[in-house]
């Protein structure tokens, strides 16, 4: 073999060599370009389900917000229930207090004028709080009228 041929043998080599470099050189730059435009499309895939995911949280606090607006109604209304039925029982205290005093009275009034004992009996104070003295039809419901004789 020649001078000439080795050093053509060579410099096809390198020619070759050069091109599978440069055609390397190019798919990885493509590869490379390829993975940068599909990570763009990712990035605004992403961009767009994370304002979705805002929305969702933005409802998801306003539901939260609601909740608590209702809790809190839900409690004032409770603490108000509470306090009717203390006002409740204070007033049927008083009331059955009020009844105990008025039978009292009748009792006394009983005694006082014997010939009064035709009248119902006086109700007990499970009915006090059903029934008052007037719709028991008691002799005391009727109006004093004066006797002669």
């Amino acid at each position: 073999m020649t001078t000439s041929t080795i050093l053509l043998i060579v410099v096809v080599a390198v020619a070759a060599l050069l091109l599978i470099a440069a055609i390397a050189w190019v798919a990885r730059n493509k590869r490379n370009q390829h993975r940068h435009v599909e990570a763009g499309k990712m990035r605004d895939r992403a961009e767009e389900q994370s304002h979705k995911v805002g929305q969702r949280e933005a409802l998801a606090d306003e539901t939260a917000a609601k909740a608590r607006a209702a809790q809190a109604e839900a409690d004032a209304k409770a603490a108000h229930a509470k306090g009717l039925q203390h006002q409740a029982h204070t007033r049927r205290s008083d009331a059955a207090a009020a009844r105990a005093e008025v039978n009292q009275e009748f009792k006394r009034a009983d005694k006082l004028d014997p010939e009064s004992q035709d009248h119902d009996p006086l109700p007990d104070d499970s009915d006090a709080s059903t029934t008052s003295r007037g719709a028991a039809g008691g002799a005391h419901d009727q109006i004093a009228k004066p006797r002669s004789g």
